[in-house]
């Protein structure tokens, strides 16, 4: 692993991208990594494009900006046309999509981006583990799982301790997330 790992992440608000982007840097601090974890919003409502950022690091980070130049970009296909989601991608990177299409299908609509290209359904998935359409957990799943930034076994185990503590009084809440959660690393794609 390089000694930082950038990631970027377009959502919706009230998708959980900001959550995730979290729940990601608790996950890497948890194994003691070097963190960074924030929203960049303003006034917008429920269902409007959002960005947060994630800065993992085997080094204490100085760099305290938006990340321009990501290693990785997780998106959520509606906005592939509302923002241009590989500006600065590395090409070495990858961008991990909550798609039902596979990366094939993605690809042209990605403008000429030569990277890895990733997809999950992570609406399917959740709605199936969970009852609702909440993408966060599979796409966090799916990053964790394309990028390496955490051993997947301590990501489980860590996520999992994280939910039992979130919905203690909702076991099948946790079940649900964690079968998501399972599933996602299981069925990203990659092409």
């Amino acid at each position: 692993m390089n000694d930082t790992i950038e990631i970027r992440w377009h959502g919706r608000g009230g998708q959980g991208a900001k959550t995730a982007s979290l729940l990601l840097a608790d996950a890497a601090f948890n194994t003691g990594k070097y963190v960074q974890g924030f929203p960049e919003y303003g006034p917008e409502r429920m269902g409007a494009p959002i960005t947060a950022y994630n800065r993992i690091s085997t080094k204490r980070s100085t760099i305290h900006s938006n990340i321009y130049d990501p290693d990785y970009v997780v998106v959520d296909e509606t906005l592939l046309n509302a923002v241009d989601v590989t500006a600065g991608l590395k090409q070495d990177g990858a961008i991990v999509i909550n798609s039902g299409k596979s990366p094939q299908e993605i690809r042209p609509m990605l403008k000429g981006y030569k990277g890895r290209v990733c997809t999950i359904d992570a609406g399917k998935i959740s709605e199936q583990e969970l009852g609702k359409n909440f993408p966060n957990t599979p796409m966090l799943a799916a990053i964790v799982k394309v990028s390496g930034v955490v051993q997947a076994d301590e990501f489980v185990k860590d996520m999992e301790a994280s939910f039992q503590h979130k919905f203690a009084s909702k076991p099948q809440v946790i079940e649900g997330n964690m079968r998501a959660l399972k599933r996602s690393m299981e069925e990203v794609q990659e092409g």
